[in-house]
């Protein structure tokens, strides 16, 4: 793919790919993908997401469903509310705590929807680790807030407080988590890693892989010479913090993946790794570091069991399409937008075409949730939504 580059930034890439190649050449001529993705995204001042590179929005590399539309965020709160008004009752402070806000459009869209419907909440915190979009973010909440009744604090934090009690959001977070790849090779998996040869990345096989590592799903497929997938330790790693971290409320997050019988499928031989870089699609996660994102799908059926095994309350998990269904996208299309007035309701109408439609982001993109400590869950959301694990005795 042709991409002209200012002079900027290929010397930021080539900088960026020098250091990675050092750090390969420390470590004997190979790392595992993981460490070349966590330095491609978040090497400060020169990874993707720790540089000053515009991400997101029709000029960045991608787009959000928090960005098509202000729907997203007044369908999430048909979650969200009951959870607050129970937290409430409980004399608790009513609070939300958002993992990577982007722009702050989905932060923005939730507190104006509460303010719509009258609740005030007490607290929006978040987590960012890109300085410019929280800079963004700031900019953004500051001016929203002025023009609400309610009187809500905004805090950036630097890590998850303990024994949190209230809702932790994540939107197209667990996807930018570093993973490990593997290869099957000779009826065994090995560490798929990156070495430096030429002044370029390239794929080199590793140590194997030990099985107690390996989901039960790689042990028990047949799979072809050559097969290419991802470990997902790193984001197991992080749902097993947050699930401890959380310890009265809900979490609700957004991404796109597979359950693990999809996800580790014999056709999928080429893995789910791909960078994105202004809107394209970008098979070869070696290109361009510093200046691509590099994601991989999510896995759902481990981070359903890390969840579990940190005593969540019970998981939830549907495609995007039938959650904002349920939550109500189609009436508050229509209460906020005039049917009858097509410059202001052919946006809305195409916003809600991406967001639900099977060949936007209504199928691929998945909904997970589990409550913790609220003595029940919410209508609707059941383990046995999520296919192939069943009941926790199963786990």
């Amino acid at each position: 793919m042709d991409i002209t580059l200012t002079s900027l930034e290929t010397e930021h890439s080539q900088l960026l790919s020098n250091k990675i190649a050092t750090q390969i050449a420390l470590e004997g001529g190979w790392i595992g993908f993981s460490r070349f993705m966590e330095m491609a995204l978040y090497e400060p001042g020169m990874g993707y997401y720790s540089a000053g590179a515009h991400k997101l929005g029709a000029g960045g590399d991608f787009t959000t469903a928090p960005e098509l539309s202000p729907l997203f965020g007044a369908a999430i709160c048909s979650t969200l509310l009951p959870v607050l008004e129970g937290l409430k009752a409980q004399g608790l402070p009513t609070q939300i705590l958002e993992f990577g806000a982007g722009t702050g459009k989905l932060a923005q869209s939730i507190l104006m929807r509460l303010d719509a419907l009258g609740f005030s909440l007490d607290r929006y915190d978040i987590i960012e680790i890109s300085p410019d979009l929280a800079e963004r973010q700031k900019e953004l909440l500051t001016a929203s807030l002025s023009n609400l009744k309610s009187t809500t604090q905004c805090n950036w934090l630097n890590a998850l407080p303990d024994n949190y009690k209230g809702i932790i959001l994540a939107n197209e977070v667990i996807d930018a988590i570093p993973c490990d790849v593997i290869i099957f090779q000779d009826g065994f998996w090995y560490w798929y890693g990156v070495a430096y040869e030429n002044e370029k990345f390239i794929w080199k096989a590793g140590n194997p892989v030990k099985q107690d590592l390996l989901p039960e799903s790689l042990l028990a497929g047949n799979f072809s010479e050559d097969y290419v997938t991802e470990l997902h330790t790193p984001a197991n790693a992080w749902m097993h913090q947050v699930t401890q971290h959380l310890h009265i409320g809900l979490f609700l997050t957004f991404d796109y993946g597979f359950t693990e019988n999809e996800y580790y499928h014999p056709q999928r031989h080429q893995g789910t790794l791909m960078a994105h870089h202004r809107h394209h699609a970008i098979q070869d996660p070696f290109y361009l570091p510093g200046l691509c994102d590099i994601t991989t799908h999510v896995e759902w059926s481990q981070i359903a069991r890390c969840a579990l095994a940190q005593n969540a309350d019970d998981v939830y998990l549907s495609n995007q399409a039938g959650y904002l269904l349920n939550a109500g996208i189609g009436d508050i299309a229509l209460e906020i937008g005039n049917p009858e007035n097509p410059k202001i309701f052919l946006p809305i109408s195409n916003a809600l075409q991406k967001l639900l439609s099977e060949a936007e982001m209504g199928e691929l993109f998945k909904v997970f949730a589990f409550s913790k400590n609220i003595g029940h869950f919410l209508p609707g959301y059941s383990l046995e939504d999520l296919p192939g694990l069943g009941s926790r005795n199963r786990l």
